[in-house]
Order: C-alpha cells, then sequence, then structure tokens
C-alpha cells in the first residue's frame, strides 16, 4: 500500500467562496483550472488507477486566512473541515483520513477548532502554512495552539505559502516569472523551520510532530550552513543577542519529518532521504499540481522512489508504515 500523505482537494462550496474573497489571485487562478482538486468524482479516477494508492487529504492554497479576516476565517475553516470529513467517510477506501485547516488568524478559534475535528471529525492532523498571513510561525500568540497540537497527540503537516506580492528585488513590487512559487516557497518553508528551531520552540515542545512539505525545502541541500555556518550564529548581528541552544542546531532540524513531494526530482529525492531517513520521510505526491492535474506527480515520485534502490523495509516505511504510525491510520 502507498499512502500519500500531502495532496490536496478543495470542496467545491468553500473554493468559490475563496475565489470571491481571497487577496491572493495568482493561487485561486491556478486552483480554479485543476478540475480533479474540486471534483471528487473526478479525483477519484485518478487514484482508482492505482490499485495499491490512498490519499490523506488537505486543504488546497491559498490559506483561509489570506482570504478572510478573523471574524470570517472560523466560519470558513469549519465548512472546510466538514466537507473534507464527509469525503472520507462516503470514500473511506481511497480518501482514509483528512489533514484539518485551520483558522490561525484567530488563535482563539483554532483551538476550539483543534478539539472540535479530534472529538468530532476524527481528523488525523493538522495544516498550517508557514506564515500566518506574514506573521512567523514563532509569534508567541501561537504557541498554545502548538501546545495543543502535542496534547492531543497530533502531527502538524507545513505547507509553504508566499505570494506575487513579495517581491524578489526591493525596486520591485511584485515577483516575476512565478518565482515567488518555484523558489520563495522552499525558502518559506526552510525559514519557518529555522525560526522554529533558534526560537526554542522544539525546545520547549519537544513532542512536536511536523511534516514539511517539499521534503524539508532548503534544508537537505543546505545542511553546511547550518551547521557548521549558522553554529556562530550572532557574530554577524550588532543589534540583538541570541540565546544559545540546548543541543546542536542540526539535531533539531533532525526532528522534523519531511515528504517527498518534490515532482518526481531524483537527486533531491536522494538528498532528502540522506538528511532525514526512512523513518522520517513519508511519501506524498503534492497532487494534482501538476500539468496531468496530478498523474504526473504521482508516476513520477513513485518511479523516483523505486529507483532509489532501498532496501524493502525501507520503502515500506516511506510507502506506509510511517503514515499509519504518526496518523494512526
Amino acid at each position: 500500500m502507498k499512502i500519500d500523505v500531502f495532496n490536496h482537494v478543495m470542496p467545491k462550496k468553500v473554493m468559490e467562496k475563496i475565489a470571491k474573497e481571497s487577496s491572493d489571485r495568482e493561487m485561486v487562478k491556478r486552483t480554479s483550472n485543476i478540475p480533479t482538486l474540486w471534483d471528487i468524482e473526478a479525483r477519484l479516477r485518478l487514484v482508482e488507477k492505482y490499485d495499491d494508492l490512498q490519499q490523506v487529504i488537505s486543504f488546497g492554497s491559498p490559506p483561509i486566512e489570506v482570504s478572510v479576516g478573523p471574524d470570517r476565517s472560523p466560519e470558513l475553516t469549519g465548512m472546510a473541515n466538514d466537507e473534507m470529513a464527509e469525503i472520507c467517510q462516503k470514500h473511506k477506501d481511497r480518501f482514509p483520513a483528512f489533514i484539518a485547516s485551520l483558522p490561525m488568524n484567530n488563535p482563539d478559534a483554532a483551538m476550539i477548532e483543534i478539539d472540535r475535528v479530534v472529538d468530532d471529525l476524527h481528523t488525523a492532523g493538522l495544516q498550517i502554512y508557514t506564515n500566518v498571513a506574514g506573521l512567523p510561525l514563532d509569534d508567541p500568540r501561537f504557541l498554545p495552539i502548538f501546545e495543543r497540537a502535542v496534547q492531543r497527540d497530533l502531527t502538524i503537516f507545513m505547507h509553504p505559502a508566499r505570494g506575487a506580492g513579495f517581491s524578489d528585488y526591493r525596486s520591485e513590487k511584485k515577483s516575476r516569472y512565478e518565482l515567488w512559487w518555484a523558489f520563495g516557497w522552499p525558502y518559506e518553508t526552510t525559514v519557518a523551520m529555522a525560526r522554529m528551531v533558534y526560537s526554542g520552540l522544539l525546545e520547549r515542545l519537544p513532542g512536536l510532530r511536523i511534516v514539511t512539505h517539499h521534503s524539508g525545502g532548503m534544508v537537505p541541500y543546505f545542511e553546511g550552513r547550518i551547521s557548521p555556518g549558522l553554529d556562530v550564529i550572532g557574530q554577524r548581528t550588532v543589534d540583538e543577542e541570541y540565546k544559545p541552544l540546548k543541543r546542536p542546531a542540526l539535531e533539531y532540524f533532525k526532528k522534523f519529518f519531511a515528504d517527498t513531494a518534490l515532482f518526481g526530482a531524483l537527486p533531491a529525492t536522494r538528498c532528502g532521504y540522506e538528511f532525514f531517513g526512512s523513518k522520517q520521510l513519508l511519501f506524498a505526491s503534492d497532487c494534482p499540481f501538476d500539468p496531468e492535474h496530478g498523474a504526473r506527480f504521482i508516476r513520477e515520485t513513485i518511479r523516483v522512489l523505486d529507483s532509489l534502490g532501498l532496501p524493502a523495509q525501507e520503502l515500506d516505511d516511506i510507502y506506509e508504515n510511517n503514515a499509519r504510525r504518526l496518523l494512526k491510520i
């Protein structure tokens, strides 16, 4: 069995509301052109081409907290989670579980929603983004959310978020050529991970489990810039002091989990495997965001994993066992 842990659906009712209200027009345009994102019957036909494939579904971009303010986000998030749970109930053989969304721009409501999706909807985990409408995840207002995730023994799935409005150069108003997505998203993931490490969040919450989309962003490739590079942290800074960590920073980075959603890139997949190891790596496709509306990412991710020449037990862990362990499937 292959359990795809990070792929996306967008129930049509919620997608229509976001299309009307979101300021992230780029992602709205992208999602509206992918039938297998919001047409569940089309998605089923895609998944059913594989006898041994299941998908743990999560909500697609843009983030709800970018689409609506804190007064509306609890309602829209609740609707999305209800729709996702219903999809899983109807098609449990293909969609055995879902990852719940949270109204992160309303932390009090997010705490209530965590308990609701666990107790009433039986979610397998929680999805957050690398920032909350521009706020960093290590902001103190989000600490209770991470604490509650640990208390409820939930795995968090972290998705990158960045729009064209985040320009590549200070002299320009927007990012061009969709580089905000291609290279901005891996950077977002990397910085979010680093802020969690160097702020001491992972020290404070050693039981926190976070799966990073796209195999940990740039972290595996830039291991040397973490250590020894950032082992001299503070020596380049003149306006603040940093509290030292209790253990080497690289040990905290290796506590993250990662997925294989790298679009069929063999060197990157091998790099992610070498950094995180088979016990920290989970099969994921990022379906359906490819030119074939999901088919290519699934096919190519499987091809690349099978070509690594891994021992059968390690491959089983990546494809299935790690997902069952973390998500209690």
